[in-house]
């Protein structure tokens, strides 16, 4: 770890402190972090502002002067493309490869050509193959379902594969076609339409294993008691079911001394767990869906593809209060950034009034990342304590009786004052 030199990225001085370097996966976290941010398009200016003074307020609170963050502001989105005529600034691309671990709001998706989705750009980038979505209920938050309090989640998503690789062709393209033309030369047996649109789903071993172990390694360092399997693999059996038997593959080769499957916990066991033992099942789709509505107690890690974790990250928000609340951070190998979950809500933009909650709580996920567990506890027990005690931004008032709604700023001070 070395100080950082002077040095300009799309015309903004980084800051003096130190990079985050990566050890077989794993930060080592100097005690003045470099630590981009993207501030994000709509609403994202007021939510940053207040995610800020609270990431600060923690880790001044638990360690004073030993520890500090350097924020770096790095540019994406609209704010870059207004001052640099770029969506996703080649700048900006070479700082986070630098600095290795950022922050961000959430980001328009620009209308027409060129970059389909900032988002998917970045991880794709960077291969940040891991997408990870916890997913918990502060007591008080307003929820539709009548335990909320049951659901308590890590979602494991594949991020580089899938649907989302962005391979696809319209219909009646030269494209389209010769990939119809040779499906039928393969296969004379499957018929698809001329007049089809065609998206092409990869699913490797590679990407499906280095998924599976990180979520199985967090479970171990958590120790949680279960990893999940979410597949359509009675449909898609070279890709989804494929995903499933890797994913086993992985868990009975690298880990056996702390798994044991569901079918030899059933044949050897009788179902009843052995003592710190780790249970690795597998769940088809659809009922993965009921089953985290039902009995969502008995699951604790998720691991699934790109497409159902994105379904799946977003109906569990929906049960412990919205994705105003919901955080995610999206890891590779030598390079992690944590976002919010949520979009930009342009007709809030700028007026003080959107839950910071989904980017305050990215931040913890930061801090747990970078180590520094007390400061990330400190945010957790204090936002917390701030909705017990009502003081919440509109979405949560409106459904909350006896709220008091406050402004993105005040909430951020709440929680602060109660740090304390």
């Amino acid at each position: 770890m070395g100080q950082v030199k002077e040095k300009m990225y799309n015309g903004i001085k980084v800051p003096e402190g130190e990079v985050v370097k990566f050890e077989n996966g794993k930060p080592v976290t100097p005690s003045k972090p470099i630590i981009p941010f993207i501030e994000g398009d709509g609403t994202g200016r007021d939510i940053w502002k207040a995610s800020k003074l609270v990431i600060d307020a923690a880790v001044k609170k638990a360690y004073g002067d030993k520890k500090e963050i350097a924020w770096f502001e790095v540019l994406a989105g609209e704010k870059a493309f207004d001052q640099t005529k770029d969506w996703l600034p080649k700048d900006t691309i070479e700082a986070l490869k630098e600095f290795g671990v950022a922050i961000k709001g959430p980001l328009t998706t620009p209308v027409g050509g060129g970059i389909r989705s900032l988002n998917v750009s970045l991880r794709q980038i960077f291969d940040l193959y891991c997408c990870v979505r916890p997913v918990k209920y502060f007591s008080g938050v307003p929820s539709p379902v009548v335990s909320p309090e049951k659901l308590n989640v890590v979602i494991f998503r594949e991020n580089t594969e899938d649907v989302y690789a962005g391979i696809e062709y319209p219909a009646g393209s030269p494209e389209a076609k010769k990939i119809i033309d040779a499906i039928h030369s393969v296969s004379p047996d499957k018929t698809i339409r001329p007049d089809s649109g065609i998206g092409i789903k990869p699913i490797s071993k590679t990407g499906s294993q280095r998924l599976v172990r990180r979520a199985i390694e967090h479970a171990i360092e958590h120790k949680l008691p279960s990893v999940t399997l979410m597949h359509k693999g009675n449909i898609m059996k070279f890709t989804e079911g494929a995903f499933k038997d890797w994913g086993y593959e992985v868990a009975e080769k690298e880990f056996a001394e702390h798994i044991i499957t569901e079918e030899k916990l059933w044949a050897d066991h009788d179902g009843k767990m052995p003592a710190g033992k780790i249970l690795i099942k597998d769940r088809i789709a659809d009922s993965m869906f009921q089953q985290i509505l039902l009995r969502p107690d008995e699951y604790s890690v998720i691991a699934t593809t790109n497409l159902n974790g994105d379904y799946l990250s977003d109906a569990c928000a929906a049960q412990v209060g919205g994705l105003g609340i919901a955080p995610g951070a999206n890891i590779g190998d030598n390079c992690a950034i944590f976002e919010a979950t949520h979009g930009t809500a342009p007709k809030y933009a700028d007026k003080d009034v959107i839950n910071p909650g989904s980017v305050i709580l990215s931040g913890v996920m930061m801090l747990e990342f970078l180590g520094w567990n007390e400061a990330a506890q400190l945010i957790l027990k204090a936002l917390a304590t701030t909705i017990q005690q009502k003081k919440v931004t509109y979405d949560m008032e409106r459904l909350m009786t006896g709220a008091t709604k406050v402004k993105t700023s005040e909430f951020a001070k709440h929680i602060i004052e109660n740090m304390g």
